[in-house]
């Protein structure tokens, strides 16, 4: 976690900012991620150079290279009026100038550098093509370099809690919430499906790329020896993630995000998830993790004609779940965000992706989330959908979970109902009973564990509860956890009336001697 310091440089920038006229959340890290980038770049070269010193060989890879990157021209006479080196777009130097000369480096140099990279084919090159310095005054840019210069960014995890710090206020702005996903939500779900260092992993709406750095996240935590095979490594740097999205200013920012979490080479590309056919992706993912945006309706004309061959409907979030099992392998697992209507619509497009997902694939678990969850921006209520691809059923029994309390208050406030150490789906410390009431998350991931156990055993008035694949197809396909749960009701005095009348009098008699003897006594 970020310390209180640096979150207040943070949010001193981010008013500067404000106050300099960029009011556009998205606008404000984008511009960040800009000069996050150039900071790495440098920090890339340092290391370069320190290699090559040590070995006694030529740089294997140079990004400044010697020489002139710019010459400046007068422009009535001609005449060279400064040569701008490749060394005078490093961080470690342009952030040493004074205000004016390194607003003038940074927007006639550093930023077509940035453009130019595109052509050296990595994807978050590719990105860097519609870069835009829009930082408006040399005052404003020394504050912002200053702040950044401070952070000790060779900790992954401080470049990464700081990106996330940062992306947290792309949440609070309202209009831009739907790109981003509550951290805690997306580690549990990531727990429950465990990825491994073999996986290959896709997130087809990525936004700003939390999920495939959870997972990321997760495999450095949980299978440290991946760094030390060479081929597993290089799986988890170049071929592991892979991200769609149709909106630049995303692309960079999830593409910057991997960087910052240590993942050089994602794929995290431009594609219109829904109106793209997937020939190219069919049958390639082994872990699909979503929460894509539901839109409502696509006209048939825009929609990939390989989607309406699984399902016909205009819905998107039909169309998604659609997209997700065309693109996973055959034994591919999904853990994917959906609105409560996938559950238990009644058009005939929702009974048959139900039915699809139950008698043909193997439908392992329904987690009913509060509808909370995603406020301030949006207060749907939602359930995570875990599946399993098999293309030959496998159902048995479905589990389902309801989770009533996420760790935070679910009104627009969104504040901790419990001490960090006790927050998420993996705490540092164990959670009394009481803390459970204000935090399921811990027992979700428990409890999913034993989902072919212990869990089978369970009443249906708990908040966990298995439901076999017959009695799902016998209610017409329906998934909503309310359909299968019970409600305990209190008992009821059902004694029969002679008897109750019975007391009734005996109750009056004594009533009535009490009276005469208080009577008698005065």
């Amino acid at each position: 976690m970020l310390n209180g310091e640096i979150r207040s440089k943070v949010d001193q920038v981010w008013n500067a900012f404000w106050a300099g006229g960029i009011a556009n959340p998205l606008e404000v890290i984008e511009q960040i991620t800009y000069l996050l980038f150039m900071r790495g770049l440098d920090d890339i070269q340092v290391r370069e150079e320190n290699k090559a010193n040590t070995l006694g060989q030529p740089m294997e890879r140079v990004i400044f290279p010697d020489g002139v990157y710019r010459t400046v021209r007068d422009e009535e006479t001609g005449e060279v009026r400064e040569e701008i080196p490749y060394s005078a777009l490093r961080w470690s130097r342009f952030k040493n100038d004074d205000p004016a000369r390194m607003f003038a480096i940074v927007s006639e140099s550093v930023f077509p550098f940035l453009r130019d990279m595109a052509e050296k084919g990595t994807a978050h090159a590719e990105h860097m093509k519609g870069a835009r310095f829009t930082i408006p005054t040399p005052a404003l840019l020394a504050k912002v370099v200053d702040m950044l210069a401070e952070i000790p960014l060779d900790d992954r995890d401080t470049k990464g809690d700081l990106y996330e710090y940062m992306l947290g206020k792309i949440a609070s702005a309202g209009q831009n919430g739907q790109f981003r996903t509550p951290r805690h939500i997306i580690q549990m779900m990531v727990e429950m499906t465990a990825p491994t260092p073999k996986d290959t992993i896709c997130d087809p709406a990525s936004g700003t790329c939390g999920f495939l750095v959870a997972a990321g996240e997760y495999l450095r935590d949980n299978h440290e020896g991946l760094f030390r095979d060479k081929d597993l490594r290089q799986h988890f740097h170049e071929g592991m993630f892979h991200g769609y999205d149709f909106d630049s200013t995303m692309l960079r920012i999830g593409s910057m995000n991997m960087q910052l979490h240590g993942v050089e080479g994602a794929d995290i590309r431009y594609r219109d998830s829904l109106a793209t056919g997937h020939a190219d992706d069919a049958d390639k993912y082994s872990l699909i993790l979503a929460n894509p945006p539901f839109a409502g309706s696509l006209d048939y004309e825009t929609t990939a004609a390989d989607l309406l061959s699984i399902v016909k409907t205009k819905k998107t979030e039909l169309l998604f779940m659609a997209l997700f099992l065309r693109l996973l392998k055959p034994g591919g697992r999904a853990a994917v965000i959906v609105p409560d209507g996938v559950l238990f619509g009644s058009s005939k497009a929702h009974k048959a992706i139900r039915k699809m997902l139950v008698d043909d694939h193997k439908l392992d678990a329904i987690v009913k989330l509060p509808s909370g969850v995603f406020k301030p921006y949006a207060g749907v209520s939602t359930a995570i959908v875990f599946f399993t691809k098999t293309n030959s059923g496998g159902t048995d029994h479905v589990w389902f979970y309801d989770v009533q309390a996420d760790g935070m208050s679910l009104d627009d406030k969104r504040q901790l109902l419990v001490a960090e150490d006790k927050f998420g789906p993996v705490p540092k410390a164990a959670l009394s009973a009481d803390e459970h009431a204000r935090n399921n998350l811990p027992d979700v991931v428990a409890r999913w564990a034993e989902r072919t156990g212990s869990e089978r055993d369970n009443p249906r008035t708990g908040q966990s509860f298995t439901v076999p694949r017959e009695e799902i197809a016998e209610a017409g396909y329906d998934l909503s956890l309310n359909r299968y749960k019970e409600v305990v009701h209190e008992s009821a005095d059902h004694r029969p009336p002679k008897e109750i009348i019975a007391e009734v009098l005996a109750l009056e008699d004594e009533i009535v001697t009490g009276l005469k003897e208080l009577e008698a006594m005065l």
